[in-house]
């Protein structure tokens, strides 16, 4: 990565005051956008701007997947979907390619104008209404903040008990001493790296990336060395549940790919945050492509086969297989290993996060009050709101299972992408006024009433309120891995309803 997130931008420029425009920021003439909607780090980047290939937003989801959130999930899903471990592993590289094509559609718009998502939200919930999505979004972001922040812990936790022999001493919200003292520390880390910028965070990517798949495939080697010719039938039996068959097992394998699917929900919209920066299209696309189908299906791999052997080297078949690498390799009783793989796990776990779940959130918080909340100010407050957050985690959160949070989340925020890709591509046919994104004009087309689209807010919170009842509400309980599809389904039917009639004036 090579563009700061929070470099110097220019005002959109102007042009006639129509939704039919398409017109680049930087081919018009100058205007001055409203205060209470501008600000540097919301208006729109320049061609001199836009330096990432895609080598850059390959460096983003790579990162995304190889966090340790990320191998904890994947291999709960192994564990807790009761069927074969190859179908487990298929139905995670579909949900790979279905979040490539949703992404390749989200970030499309923010390459073209060059703004993040909290000003994309604009067109269809209107000009201040783009406040509530985005809170709604930076909201979510800082619950994965706060999840991620202590899942990097827990690495760090990793060196210290190696180094000192796993002590013992007494707990508070579930954390010993030495969790407590981890997670402080990558929570200063995480602000630290934030206070450097976005150059730092990205020599951070760059390092991490290779570095733990390198400890990932030593650990993969020691551990298949030591279950011998047991490892591959294992793979695809350990897991499977006899009594998951028929219509059960596929439920299942199609749970799983939404499962993931909403694990990335969040990135899947303000996806924006990062494309704004690309150099084309056709250079997001390809980072798309190779940063998730391809990345995903290595570390799904991995995944898989150290989880499967960690379960037969170490726990002999028997009990509940262990999820977080950081646990299998204390098993592993190397010293080395674990300090190697602390730094590498804690890296890789913290830039993403700082990515993902801590600039997204910063954007959103300017967003509601540019002219008093800087993108630093806003990160300030993801930190401390996200450090309450991950410090509950294994007392409160981690109790309900992380694939149900994980739903949870994915399916708060889906409609919200079905009301961005309709309003976008359906609605206004890729035609945007940039200009008018930053206008509180009444007679503006992205106005409406008093800066609100109500009856986008309204398409939203039914979806999203029966996305999240199929989560939680157990009569619902067989929709509940396809919580985002089904969001995302609702909130982009909902919205094209109320606002169809808008597509016929705008095009006749």
């Amino acid at each position: 990565m090579t563009q700061t997130a929070r470099s110097s931008q220019q005002p959109p420029a102007t042009q006639p005051s129509t939704a039919q425009s398409a017109t680049p920021p930087s081919a018009a003439q100058s205007a001055t956008p409203h205060p209470s909607l501008h600000n540097k780090d919301l208006g729109p980047v320049g061609p001199e701007q836009k330096r990432w290939g895609w080598f850059e937003i390959f460096n983003v989801w790579t990162n995304d997947v190889q966090s340790l959130a990320g191998y904890t999930l994947a291999a709960s899903l192994f564990i807790g979907a009761g069927i074969n471990g190859w179908f487990v592993f298929a139905a995670i590289i579909l949900a790979g390619v279905f979040v490539n094509w949703l992404v390749n559609l989200s970030g499309a718009p923010s390459v073209r104008h060059g703004v993040p998502y909290a000003v994309m939200a604009r067109p269809s919930m209107g000009v201040l209404g783009a406040r509530f999505p985005a809170m709604v979004r930076g909201v979510v972001a800082i619950f994965w903040y706060g999840a991620q922040t202590y899942f990097a812990s827990t690495a760090v936790a990793l060196a210290f008990n190696a180094a000192l022999g796993s002590p013992q001493t007494g707990t508070f919200l579930g954390l010993d001493v030495i969790g407590w003292v981890s997670y402080v520390i990558v929570a200063l880390i995480q602000v630290w790296l934030f206070t450097r910028g976005i150059e730092t965070i990205a020599k951070f990517l760059n390092f991490a990336g290779p570095a733990v798949y390198v400890v990932m495939t030593v650990l993969l080697v020691l551990i298949w060395v030591r279950a011998g010719s047991d490892l591959l039938p294992a793979v695809g039996t350990i897991f499977s549940n006899q009594d998951v068959t028929g219509w059960a097992a596929i439920s299942a394998f199609v749970g799983v790919v939404g499962t993931m699917v909403a694990y990335f929900a969040a990135v899947i919209i303000n996806f924006g945050d990062f494309s704004r920066f690309s150099k084309t299209e056709r250079s997001m696309r390809l980072g798309n492509f190779t940063g998730l189908p391809l990345s995903l299906a290595f570390f799904t791999f991995l995944s898989l086969f150290i989880t499967a052997g960690a379960y037969v080297v170490f726990q002999g078949g028997t009990g509940e297989p262990l999820d977080n690498p950081t646990d299998i390799i204390a098993q592993t009783e190397s010293v080395a290993l674990a300090l190697i793989a602390a730094v590498t796990f804690l890296l890789a776990t913290v830039g993403i996060n700082l990515v993902a779940n801590f600039i997204p959130p910063a954007y959103d918080l300017a967003n509601l009050a540019p002219q008093k909340i800087s993108f630093r100010t806003g990160g300030y407050i993801t930190a401390v709101i996200g450090f309450i957050i991950g410090a509950l985690w294994v007392a409160v959160i981690e109790q309900i299972g992380l694939p149900t949070f994980v739903d949870t989340l994915g399916a708060l925020l889906a409609p919200l992408y079905g009301v961005l890709i309709v309003d976008y591509y359906i609605i206004r046919r890729s035609q945007i006024s940039t200009p008018d994104l930053f206008s509180m004009d009444p007679a503006g087309p992205y106005y409406y009433t008093r800066g609100w689209n109500l009856r986008a807010i309204a398409a939203f919170g039914i979806a999203a309120i029966f996305a999240v009842f199929t989560v939680w509400v157990p009569a619902l309980a067989a929709l509940a891995g396809f919580a985002w599809i089904i969001g995302a389904a609702l909130g982009g039917l909902f919205y094209w309803l109320v606002m169809r009639s808008q597509t016929v004036a705008a095009h006749h």
